[in-house]
């Protein structure tokens, strides 16, 4: 191999292998005798080309994760043996500091969000070891350190064989504890606002297990006669609690996500929308997704090299988290 091409693996390594996500220092160096491996969240082990081209960097290796009770490497088992491949007996280390059953959670999140792309298989291992030992995480909290999406971990949480503890409520990524079924919530809410109807709305909230935007919302469906439960909380055809048929809401007549094209196509159409600068802007922003469909969606992947596949791998999960929390928002003011 030619310095040049060199020089280009050693650069494209020491990106990938990036320092300690947090930007701190190297808190100690240790012998790469004392340091343990086990339950990594590869399933394939090893990647013998990767080790190589990081034996190649120049200087240092980047620091690598290390939970500080076991010495046992949370991120960076490849810069291991990378450091051995080299003649080197000592290696940068900061230390994780989290509980046991943690460790393996970081180890996901670091490793999904840096460095050697895991594998779809990968990620859904390790969505099924999280969902064993954190049963009460939200979707969503799983989800965000494995890399994947909350439909994924539903999927994965419904055909699991994993029964702990019946819970009712989950710990979200803001580290809240929200009703599994938000049904049951609003109907919680909704017994409280007639129980005491002069109890504040924060009080009902808490004592109901929902957010204080849930609780508002039960209390002004319930002024207007409505069912506390948005239809899209009850099955198909269920009855309204308030003795009537219960009313739809805009957000609840729209079409789901197979209906993408007809949805945009009727959002297109609102002056509200198209005729101001952030309406278009908007409407310009969910039109890109629409192009990711059928064979064009392979078509992009073979589009991009190999070399930037986990850039662009970090940058659409990136896309995909921000337009998440702009629903949430949109979602909580409405």
């Amino acid at each position: 191999m030619n310095s040049s091409a060199l020089a280009n693996d050693a650069g494209q390594a020491a990106d990938e292998e990036q320092a300690n996500p947090d930007g701190r220092p190297p808190a100690a160096t240790l012998p790469l005798d004392t340091l343990r491996f086990s339950d990594s969240p590869r399933t394939g082990g090893v990647d013998t080309a990767h080790v190589q081209k990081l034996a190649r960097v120049t200087g240092p290796l980047p620091p690598i994760v290390v939970h500080r009770s076991t010495l046992r490497v949370v991120d960076g088992v490849h810069r291991v043996h990378a450091a051995r491949l080299r003649g080197e007996g000592h290696i940068n280390v900061c230390y994780f500091d989290g509980a046991a059953d943690d460790v393996f959670v970081e180890a996901v999140r670091l490793n999904s969000s840096r460095g050697l792309p895991l594998t779809q298989a990968d990620r859904a291992a390790a969505v099924l070891r999280i969902l064993s030992t954190h049963p009460q995480w939200s979707d969503r909290l799983i989800a965000s350190a494995a890399g994947v999406t909350a439909g994924t971990v539903a999927a994965v949480r419904k055909r699991s064989t994993v029964r702990g503890e019946q819970l009712n409520t989950r710990e979200g990524k803001d580290g809240r504890l929200r009703p599994v079924d938000p049904a049951e919530g609003r109907r919680r809410a909704g017994l409280l606002l007639a129980e005491r109807p002069d109890a504040s709305l924060r009080q009902i909230a808490a004592d109901a297990g929902v957010a204080l935007a849930t609780a508002r919302d039960v209390r002004e469906r319930m002024r207007r006669g409505e069912d506390p439960v948005p239809r899209r909380f009850r099955g198909p055809g269920a009855a309204t609690d308030m003795g009537g048929p219960a009313r739809r809401t805009s957000m609840e007549t729209e079409p789901g996500d197979g209906d993408m094209c007809l949805l945009v196509a009727r959002l297109r159409k609102d002056p509200s929308l198209r005729l101001t600068e952030a309406g278009r802007a908007l409407l310009h922003m969910l039109s890109v997704p629409l192009v990711l469909q059928g064979d064009k969606t392979q078509q992009f992947v073979e589009a991009v090299p190999g070399h930037r596949a986990s850039s662009v791998v970090q940058a659409a999960r990136g896309c995909a988290q921000r337009w998440l929390e702009f629903a949430e928002q949109l979602e909580r003011r409405t």
